[in-house]
């Protein structure tokens, strides 16, 4: 059976119609409620806070943000961005509580930098593993959304995005692509091996904590099923405990810097940060 993000587009594919269908299913409203509600036992929030949901749709997850109690840490207040006008034509009928913007998250995360405490995304990211036309592709796509969740969030702040990987491969394409981008990143697997496996991919913007260093999410400890991943290189140090000026990795670490922000720059090779030969 095919999938719809493998024949479509997301604005293409929830039209008025599939839009509408979605959000009237008690199955699909119960679902979404179960997973946003394990979302946020990850995020694990004490105090209210600024949510971006991601691929929120028609709002479904963001009701039940706004609906977490004080006691539970709630009530939080929540924005959301969606790709399909017609999914939020239907949140603003439903007259859900967040503010709502038309974005494709392939294109980045349109806002100021620090913005939120956390985010999350339902049912959302596996479909930047298709290119949305011939001349980008879906690695590109990855690394302008998490290049610019990772610049919206406060340090320390976290993200829980659940999606449905079509194989290892995507699994690892999204979990590089947010280590890359300078997230702690571990995988959260519900039910594993079963029909109903739900995957959850658990990141962090930020540093590992001291005394932690097999739990860089800092979110995830004593949990089963969890596979921690952290394959960034480890910075090669100078004199003054710095990566040394005009070194390869310092070199790599600006143009990651100028991606994040949406520069092109040229691509690394093994000429990359080599000193060139004195001509005479």
């Amino acid at each position: 059976m095919s999938r719809p993000e493998d024949t479509l587009y997301a604005d293409v594919h929830y039209d008025d119609v599939e839009a509408r269908k979605y959000t009237t299913s008690s199955r699909i409203q119960n679902i979404q409620a179960s997973m946003t509600r394990r979302a946020l036992e990850i995020l694990d929030l004490r105090t209210p806070s600024l949510i971006l949901d991601i691929g929120c749709g028609s709002g479904l997850s963001g009701e039940i943000l706004s609906s977490v109690p004080e006691e539970e840490g709630g009530p939080h207040v929540w924005i959301g961005m969606d790709i399909s006008p017609s999914m939020l034509d239907v949140a603003l009928q439903r007259d859900v509580d967040g503010d709502l913007f038309l974005a494709d998250m392939g294109q980045g995360v349109p806002f100021r930098a620090g913005s939120f405490d956390a985010a999350i995304s339902i049912s959302a990211i596996q479909w930047l593993c298709n290119a949305e036309s011939s001349d980008t592709s879906p690695a590109t796509r990855l690394s302008r959304f998490f290049g610019g969740l990772y610049a919206s969030l406060k340090r320390g702040g976290k993200v829980v995005c659940q999606f449905y990987p079509k194989n290892d491969v995507q699994k690892q394409m999204i979990t590089s692509a947010a280590v890359k981008a300078g997230f702690g990143a571990g995988l959260l697997e519900d039910d594993p091996e079963t029909k109903n496996m739900k995957v959850y991919l658990v990141l962090t913007a930020g540093q590992a904590v001291a005394g932690k260093a097999g739990d860089i999410t800092n979110v995830v400890e004593g949990m089963d099923g969890v596979d921690v991943q952290d394959n960034r290189r480890k910075p090669q140090k100078g004199g003054r405990g710095e990566i040394k000026k005009g070194s390869k990795l310092w070199i790599i670490k600006k143009k990651e810097q100028m991606e994040r922000k949406g520069k092109v720059v040229k691509a690394t090779s093994k000429f990359t940060g080599r000193k060139r030969r004195v001509q005479f």
